[in-house]
């Protein structure tokens, strides 16, 4: 009873320090913008100044809610994966779904002075990175799932994985000799990820598909517990250790796969978040992580988005760089203090 209350505690300060963030995320930026007025264009005010409702509700609005977006999805996701190979250091890119996004947004940028014709024609369009980064994905994921039916051993699904990873990597630095400056410079700066070029009709996209992923996510929490103390141990309770698998994968890629074609590679959360909730909740108890790790990876990506933004400046910062440089090392300091990884 006493740890119930501890638990709903900590759920209402995390809940409370998301909506601090998102509002100081949405009130930062290059031109600056008078709370009030932002309050005022959020709820449905109307402002005298239309340049600032236009830039709070057509971009700073939906860039703070893709940074929640992404920072769930793949905090959830590479909770999954942890869970799913009991490898503290499984992420949600480990089967090989971001590696498959990136070749397929290579085939486009740097493929079409290989290819030709219809290639560069997909460049005119504004969908041609997140169809190509879809694509590429999906079929990933196809092989996964295939190999996934066959293959019994867990660990041998995480190593095809990385396989593919491989195999995907050589062919985009096959493309990268051929292509020219300015193409590498295309690909080089969509590989630093982005929040803040989504429009509504492509966030909308990206909120259905994430929802499907995190709804799958939810209906796995007691096979993720069970899980935990082993697949034989899960057998003996009658679970359809397959099944099982292939839902989990399924929902990782989901998640992982939709946010890297829409936002881009983003490093470091996927693999950390899960880590960092468990040195604070204490628990491997999914039905508590889950939504733990959903406010604290939405927390931590909109403080990196903020941080991006240097606050009242012109620039904006790679977000790839900012999750990593100032998340890695709280990481590191965190289990370094605990001294061991919780699992």
């Amino acid at each position: 009873m006493l740890e119930a209350k501890t638990y709903r505690k900590q759920f209402a300060i995390l809940t409370l320090v998301l909506c601090i963030c998102f509002f100081v995320n949405i009130g930062l930026g290059s031109v600056s913008i008078p709370l009030k007025s932002i309050f005022s264009s959020l709820f449905g005010g109307t402002l005298d100044n239309e340049s600032w409702q236009y830039i709070v509700r057509n971009y700073r609005l939906p860039k703070a809610l893709v940074a929640i977006i992404v920072g769930s999805g793949l905090g959830i996701s590479g909770l999954l994966m942890q869970t799913l190979f009991r490898n503290p250091l499984a992420g949600p890119f480990v089967l090989g779904i971001s590696s498959g996004a990136s070749l397929g947004v290579a085939l486009v940028i740097m493929g079409a002075s290989i290819f030709g014709g219809f290639l560069s024609t997909m460049l005119l369009s504004q969908w041609s990175l997140v169809i190509a980064a879809s694509l590429g994905s999906f079929l990933v994921l196809l092989a996964v799932v295939t190999v996934s039916i066959r293959v019994r051993d867990t660990m041998a699904i995480l190593i095809i994985g990385l396989m593919f990873g491989s195999i995907t990597a050589a062919i985009v630095s096959v493309l990268s000799y051929f292509s020219s400056a300015e193409q590498l410079q295309q690909y080089i700066f969509w590989g630093f990820g982005s929040l803040g070029n989504l429009s509504w009709n492509e966030l909308s996209v990206l909120f259905i598909i994430y929802l499907i992923g995190i709804g799958l996510s939810m209906y796995s929490i007691k096979r993720l517990n069970t899980l935990l103390l082993g697949e034989n141990y899960a057998k003996s309770l009658g679970m359809n250790i397959q099944n099982s698998r292939l839902i989990i994968i399924i929902a990782t890629s989901l998640l992982a796969g939709t946010i890297t074609a829409f936002a881009g590679p983003i490093a470091f959360i996927g693999l950390a978040i899960p880590h960092l909730t468990r040195q604070v909740f204490k628990t491997s108890n999914h039905k508590i992580l889950l939504p733990a790790v959903f406010l604290y990876g939405a927390i931590v990506m909109l403080i990196c988005d903020s941080i991006a933004q240097l606050p009242m400046s012109d620039y904006t910062l790679p977000i790839n760089a900012i999750t990593s440089l100032i998340g890695a090392p709280v990481v590191i300091w965190l289990l370094v203090r605990q001294r061991k990884m919780m699992f």
